[in-house]
């Protein structure tokens, strides 16, 4: 069995898109996964998986939040030691000392960065970006809200990212281990 992550993007902000934490466990278990646990109420699953093919089972996940919630949210899965990989490889370490506002965005398919790497080339002080193999990293100085930086990422990689804070990140990892 290896661990992996769901990330589901864009799930319980403001009233569309609801789905309880329960609800979600459920849906994952039903899909034959094993020790299902959510973290957070926004769209977090740690689970097993016998065989681990994260685009497919991010997709066996998108059909059944259709076809059971009526609505369909992007989600981006990867392995666990890919978790533990994009921890250990952040590009931006003083960051971290903001968790809400130091974000790793992550792609269901990880050449789909690549498409940000011209913004690289450009100026976003006081906001910086890192590109690694597995994740984006984006330190967004005047918060999230606010960034111009997470805009223009979004934008080149046509929104096909979904984004974690770092704490959020930590305690993904967190509960990876206790899995162990």
């Amino acid at each position: 069995m290896t661990q992996c992550v769901a990330l589901l993007r864009g799930i319980n902000v403001g009233r569309a898109k609801r789905i309880s934490m329960a609800d979600l466990r459920g849906l994952v278990e039903g899909l034959g996964f094993t020790r299902v646990r959510t973290v957070l109420n926004s769209g977090n699953v740690v689970f097993d998986a016998p065989r681990p093919n994260p685009v497919r089972i991010g997709e066996q996940i998108e059909k059944a939040i259709i076809e059971r919630c009526g609505f369909s949210a992007s989600v981006v899965v990867i392995k666990g030691s890919d978790l533990e990989a994009v921890i250990t490889g952040n590009l931006l370490p003083d960051a971290v000392a903001e968790p809400s506002k130091f974000l790793v965005a992550f792609a269901a398919v990880p050449a789909t960065l690549e498409q940000a790497k011209p913004l690289l080339k450009e100026a976003w002080d006081p906001e910086r970006l890192g590109l690694g193999n597995q994740a984006a990293y984006l330190w967004c100085a005047n918060g999230i809200l606010e960034s111009k930086l997470l805009k223009a990422v979004a934008r080149a990689t046509a929104d096909a990212i979904t984004t974690r804070n770092w704490a959020t990140v930590l305690k993904l990892q967190a509960v990876l281990q206790d899995g162990q």
